[in-house]
C-alpha cells in the first residue's frame, strides 16, 4: 500500500462527494433528524430517550454509512471507474483504504453532529465524557463503512447492496441489546450476540451514557475497532475490478 496513492483516493472521493447534496445530507443530517424524530416520539415519556437515546446513537450512523458506502463503491465497480483504476499503479488496499479514510472523514462529521444535536437539542442525559461519546459514535459509523465496502464486494446491483441489511445489518439490531439486555436473552441467541460488533457498540455507549470509565468503555470499543479493521482487510481482499 502507498500513502500518496491512497491520499489521492480518498481526495478523489471527497470531490464526488461535494457534487453530491443529497448523499452529503442522508449522511450528515439523517442520523439527526432521526435522533430528533425517536426524541420526539417519546418526548411525553419520562426516561425513555435517555435509556434509548444512547444505542440509538450507535445504530442509526451505522446504517446510513453502511448503505451509503456499499452503494457508492458499487457504483464505482459498475461504471468501470475501478477497472480504470485498477491498470494504473493504485492497489485494492489503496482503494479499500482511501475509501475508508474519506468515509471515515464523513463520519466524524456526522458524529460531531449527531451526539452535538442529542445532547444540546433534544436533551439526553449523559453522564461520562461528551467526547468519548463522539468517539463511539465516529467508531460505530467507520464500522458501518468497513462492513458496506465489504458488502459491496459482493453485491452485483444497488438492491443486492441493500439487500445485505437483513445479513449483515438487521440482526444486529435484534440480537444488540437494544430492545433488551443480552443477557435476558436465550443462550443461544446470547451466545450468537457475541460475535456481532454492533452488540459492543451499544455495550460501550451504554457505559458512556451511565458514566462507566476505563475498560469498561475502551474494552468493548476495541472490539469494535478489530472488526472495522478486519473488515476493511476482508474487503481489499475480495474486491473484484468490475461486475458481471
Amino acid at each position: 500500500m502507498n500513502g500518496v496513492r491512497t491520499f489521492a483516493t480518498a481526495g478523489r472521493v471527497l470531490r464526488q462527494l461535494s457534487h453530491d447534496p443529497r448523499s452529503i445530507a442522508l449522511m450528515l443530517v439523517a442520523p439527526s433528524l432521526l435522533v430528533g424524530l425517536f426524541a420526539w416520539l417519546f418526548s411525553d415519556q419520562e426516561g425513555v430517550f435517555d435509556q434509548f437515546g444512547g444505542p440509538i446513537l450507535a445504530l442509526f450512523p451505522f446504517i446510513v454509512m453502511f448503505l451509503i458506502t456499499s452503494i457508492t463503491t458499487l457504483r464505482e465497480r459498475r461504471s468501470g471507474t475501478l477497472e480504470r483504476l485498477m491498470t494504473t499503479s493504485i492497489g485494492k488496499a489503496d482503494f479499500i483504504v482511501g475509501y475508508g479514510l474519506a468515509f471515515g472523514l464523513m463520519a466524524t462529521l456526522q458524529a460531531v453532529i449527531t451526539v452535538t444535536f442529542a445532547v444540546w437539542v433534544c436533551d439526553l442525559q449523559v453522564d461520562g465524557e461528551l467526547w468519548q461519546l463522539g468517539l463511539v459514535a465516529v467508531v460505530d459509523a467507520i464500522l458501518g463503512t468497513a462492513l458496506g465496502l465489504l458488502a459491496s464486494a459482493f453485491a452485483r446491483t444497488e438492491f443486492q447492496a441493500v439487500q445485505f441489511m437483513p445479513i449483515l445489518v438487521f440482526p444486529q439490531i435484534i440480537l444488540g441489546g437494544l430492545f433488551m439486555p443480552r443477557e435476558d436473552m436465550p443462550e443461544a441467541l446470547y451466545q450468537f450476540s457475541k460475535i456481532l460488533p454492533l452488540s459492543y457498540a451499544i455495550d460501550t455507549i451504554n457505559a458512556v451514557t451511565a458514566g462507566d470509565e476505563g475498560w469498561d468503555v475502551f474494552g468493548p470499543l476495541l472490539v469494535v475497532v478489530a472488526f472495522a479493521v478486519g473488515s476493511l482487510i476482508l474487503a481489499s481482499l475480495t474486491l473484484r475490478r468490475r461486475t458481471p
